[in-house]
C-alpha cells in the first residue's frame, strides 16, 4: 500500500481548518547541526530540505509551521521554493515578533514573510513568544501588535491569529480574546505543565492546539543516555514522545522537525499505525488523583 496522501486529518479547533495530526516544523531548515552533517545553507542541505517538504506534502502532512527567526528567513525561503507550485496543498503558518515593536512593524514583518514564502496569504500568523508577562500581554493586545494582525486579517493577507508559548500557563490570559484561535504550546513527555494549566480551558474555548517541543527537542533522549541507556534499546524514545502527544485528545496537531525525506516516511507510518490505548487528557497529575486512580483499579 502506498503512503501517499494517507495522513489522517482533524479540525483545528474553531478555525475549521483540516490539518494533519503531525505538522512539519520549519526550525531545522534554519538551524545548523554539524554533528548530524546538516547545513540547510549548503547546496546539498537545500536540496534535502526541499525534498523533505515535498515528501511531507506527498504523504498528506498538510500543516507547515515556520518563522522568520529560523535562520534569518532561510526556513521561510526554503519552504517558499515549494510554495511556488504547491501552496494550495497546505495550511501555512509562520510567526511574528511583538516585543518592542508596534502595529506598523508587525505588518511589515508579515509582509516580508509573505514574500519569502512566495504567497499572498498566510493561514495562521502567531506571536512568537516564550513566556508572557502581564505587561507583555497588555502590549500585544493594546499596544499595536494585535491591531497589526487584525488589519492584515481584514485585508485577507492572513487567516487566523495565534501565539506560541514555552511556558503554557502564561498563554491563558489570551483565551479571553476571541481573536486568538490557535495556541502553539510546549507540551511533551517530560514537560506537562500545559496539561494542568491550559489544555482543558483551551478545549472549552475550542481553540486550535498545536504542540511544539513534541520530541522534547532531544532533551529527554539525551538525559536517558546518562541515566538509563537501556531504555532506548527497549523502544525508540522519539516514538514514545510522539505517541504521548498523539494520545492526548486535547491536542490537534504535533509539530515535528524533519530534515530528510526518510524521517517523513518514518513519522507518517508511525502516526498511521498508532491507535491510542488511553487518553492522556485523563492521566492523573496530582498525588491525590493518582491514589484515587489506583484505588479504582
Amino acid at each position: 500500500m502506498t503512503l501517499e496522501r494517507s495522513m489522517q486529518k482533524i479540525a483545528l479547533g474553531r478555525t475549521g481548518l483540516q490539518v494533519s495530526r503531525i505538522a512539519l516544523g520549519g526550525y531545522p531548515f534554519g538551524g545548523l547541526n554539524r554533528a548530524n552533517n546538516w547545513d540547510p545553507w549548503s547546496e546539498e542541505g537545500r536540496k534535502s530540505a526541499i525534498a523533505t517538504i515535498n515528501r511531507a506534502l506527498d504523504l498528506g502532512i498538510n500543516y507547515i509551521d515556520t518563522a522568520p527567526a529560523y535562520g534569518e528567513g532561510n526556513s521561510e525561503r526554503l519552504i517558499g521554493e515549494v510554495m511556488k507550485s504547491r501552496r494550495d496543498e497546505c495550511v501555512l503558518a509562520t510567526k511574528v515578533r511583538w516585543d518592542g515593536i508596534g502595529k506598523a512593524d508587525v505588518i511589515a514583518s508579515v509582509r516580508d514573510s509573505l514574500k519569502r514564502l512566495n504567497t499572498d496569504r498566510l493561514d495562521i500568523v502567531q506571536f512568537h513568544g516564550g513566556m508572557f508577562s502581564a505587561e507583555e500581554y497588555e502590549h500585544i493586545v493594546k499596544g499595536g501588535p494585535l491591531e497589526g494582525l487584525l488589519e492584515l486579517r481584514e485585508k485577507g493577507e492572513i487567516g487566523f491569529i495565534g501565539l506560541t508559548a514555552e511556558e503554557p500557563w502564561t498563554a491563558r490570559q489570551f483565551l479571553k480574546h476571541k481573536e486568538f484561535d490557535v495556541f502553539q504550546l510546549a507540551y511533551n513527555f517530560i514537560y506537562q505543565s500545559a496539561a494542568r494549566h491550559i489544555l482543558n480551558e483551551a478545549r472549552a474555548e475550542n481553540v486550535g492546539v498545536v504542540t511544539m517541543r513534541t520530541m522534547t527537542s532531544g532533551i529527554f533522549q539525551r538525559g536517558v543516555r546518562y541515566l538509563a541507556p537501556d531504555w532506548q534499546k527497549a523502544k525508540d524514545l522519539f516514538q514514545v514522545c510522539l505517541e504521548f502527544v498523539l494520545s492526548d485528545s486535547r491536542v490537534h496537531s504535533a509539530i515535528v522537525g524533519m530534515r530528510w525525506p526518510e524521517e517523513v516516511d518514518l513519522n507518517v507510518k508511525l502516526v498511521n499505525d498508532f491507535h491510542p490505548a488511553f487518553d492522556f487528557a485523563q492521566l492523573p497529575r496530582m498525588t491525590v488523583d493518582v491514589y484515587r486512580a489506583q484505588d479504582a483499579e
